[in-house]
């Protein structure tokens, strides 16, 4: 299942020897199935609406929705793909990707049965026994992706899951994830840096504005679907990177100016 993502009003302050406004009224609404990227300038508050998106961080105002329920703490709804892999490195691959279930009270032969579907669906059919170390960075985050999926959630948050690997594998990974959503169709929001990628992955680009963030643009990005690396050696794709790109720059030469 996957389920609409509606945050409202949004604000939050990081509060220690000086206040600091991270987000402020900030709105976002994202449907049920759909893919949206988040980009912006650094310190803009990207991780920080996610986080809050996950529960594990508190808005000062506003609400975030995900279906007909409230977020005001973690939930199995929502799965969080972290920059690192974030893997405990004592357990298999295979333990890794049960854990999820474990908490939740699924042991034995049903969670290794989902399990080795999500390997199998991740690309990792026959490494169930491998450890984290034993793993290149690219399938490290494909372990990470079976993991956030197996507690099957009907939203998953991507926060740069891709920015430590070289950049072959990432594009290799970035056509994964377009095949694996497609499978599943949870609601995706991801965070990045990189505009191509954005641009390559998403139904829509969500820009935001330097610190405190907000939505500056919206913008949707009309490809169809499936995508494949060719289309971004396209004039047409270019033009929403070069579009997305001054829209950034902008915030960057308004911060150098403050």
């Amino acid at each position: 299942m996957s389920a609409t993502i509606v945050v409202e009003g949004i604000t939050k302050t990081f509060r220690q020897n000086l206040a600091v406004p991270a987000i402020e009224h900030l709105d976002l609404r994202v449907g049920a199935g759909e893919f949206v990227a988040l980009l912006g300038p650094s310190g803009c508050g990207k991780t920080t609406l996610l986080r809050m998106m996950d529960g594990l961080s508190a808005p000062d105002a506003g609400t975030i929705r995900i279906g007909d329920t409230r977020i005001t703490q973690p939930t199995p709804s929502v799965g969080f793909v972290f920059q690192a892999d974030s893997l405990w490195p004592w357990r298999t691959v295979m333990q890794n990707v049960t854990f999820g279930l474990e908490i939740q009270g699924r042991k034995g032969s049903d969670a290794e049965r989902v399990a080795r579907e999500l390997l199998d669906l991740v690309g990792l059919n026959g490494y169930e026994r491998y450890h984290p170390h034993e793993l290149s960075g690219g399938m490290r985050q494909r372990v990470n992706l079976a993991r956030a999926l197996a507690i099957d959630p009907d939203v998953l948050l991507l926060d740069e899951p891709f920015a430590s690997l070289d950049a072959q594998t990432r594009e290799v990974m970035q056509l994964e994830l377009l095949r694996i959503w497609q499978a599943r169709r949870k609601t995706v929001v991801f965070v990045t840096h990189q505009i191509d990628e954005a641009v390559f992955l998403s139904d829509r680009v969500a820009v935001m504005s330097a610190r405190p963030g907000r939505i500056r643009e919206d913008i949707a990005i009309p490809f169809p679907r499936p995508r494949d690396l060719d289309i971004k050696r396209t004039p047409e794709f270019n033009q929403f990177v070069d579009r997305i790109w001054h829209l950034i720059e902008d915030q960057i030469a308004g911060l150098r100016r403050a």
